[in-house]
């Protein structure tokens, strides 16, 4: 891991015990000052171990940051988890950046956001790869397209989105937002639905280091993480027109075996 004193940004990451975490961490740390938030130790890397429901407790995690990158989420169905993981613990996540004097924030949120959109015709058939019955050009949403969370998640995450647009406004922070796709320890989509929101682990850690590195004129943005997928609908040549992202993989076809 890149010493404190070697150069590059300094960097907090929270969650990087997590999948999504630990890869952007590692990667991150490469050619910057990473720290670590987290209940648990993290190997490797400074790590402040506090809960990000307890504001007090997570103030000096963020210490002479730059920029933040707040992975951590509560994934569970109950709500009192949503509250104190995805409420509570963003605002104080937003607050602490606040106190701290960070210029950017990168918020992790999600697909969840927009999901419910794949119960009608023909983003269904997109993600189900029945590609007869999708027409061309295909759908697309982009960022300015409303959001239809399909349940407590998404919601949650809308909250987090709504609070790094305030915190960019009101405060002057740099804020983006990234909806990340589907990324699992296998880096192969499960089954056709999978397929359209593929997003490998190459291309997710793509997408937070443009974050990280994207100019100061980015005050306040919005972006989908996602592979170039065959039944992707969810925009990416608003990324790649501001911060320069272009997915290095993608799922051409599905289904298929998985590349040797």
């Amino acid at each position: 891991m890149t010493d404190e004193t070697q150069g590059g940004k300094r960097i907090l990451v929270t969650g990087m015990s997590g999948l999504i975490g630990g890869m952007v961490g590692r990667s991150l740390a490469k050619k910057n000052y990473v720290r670590a938030l987290n209940r648990r130790d993290v190997e490797g890397v400074d790590c402040v171990q506090a809960d990000i429901s307890d504001l007090d407790a997570i103030r000096p995690a963020f210490e002479g940051i730059e920029t933040v990158v707040h992975m951590a989420a509560y994934l569970g169905p109950e709500f009192s988890g949503q509250v104190s993981g995805n409420l509570i613990g963003a605002y104080n996540v937003f607050e602490a950046a606040r106190e701290a004097g960070v210029s950017r924030v990168i918020f992790g949120s999600s697909g969840a956001t927009q999901m419910q959109y794949e119960a009608d015709e023909p983003i269904k058939a997109m993600v189900e790869a029945r590609w007869d019955d999708v027409p061309s050009p295909r759908p697309i949403l982009t960022p300015q397209d409303a959001p239809r969370p399909n349940g407590i998640y998404g919601a949650a995450k809308l909250w987090g989105e709504g609070l790094g647009r305030y915190y960019s406004d009101a405060h002057g922070m740099s804020v983006i937002c990234v909806r990340i796709g589907r990324v699992v320890k296998e880096d192969w989509p499960y089954d056709a639905r999978h397929a359209a929101v593929y997003c490998s682990h190459r291309d997710v850690i793509q997408m937070i280091e443009k974050c990280v590195s994207a100019p100061e004129s980015v005050r306040f943005d919005l972006f989908y993480a996602v592979s170039n997928n065959r039944g992707r609908y969810r925009d990416i040549d608003h990324s790649r027109v501001v911060i320069g992202f272009v997915p290095e993989d993608g799922i051409p076809e599905w289904p298929m075996e998985r590349p040797r």
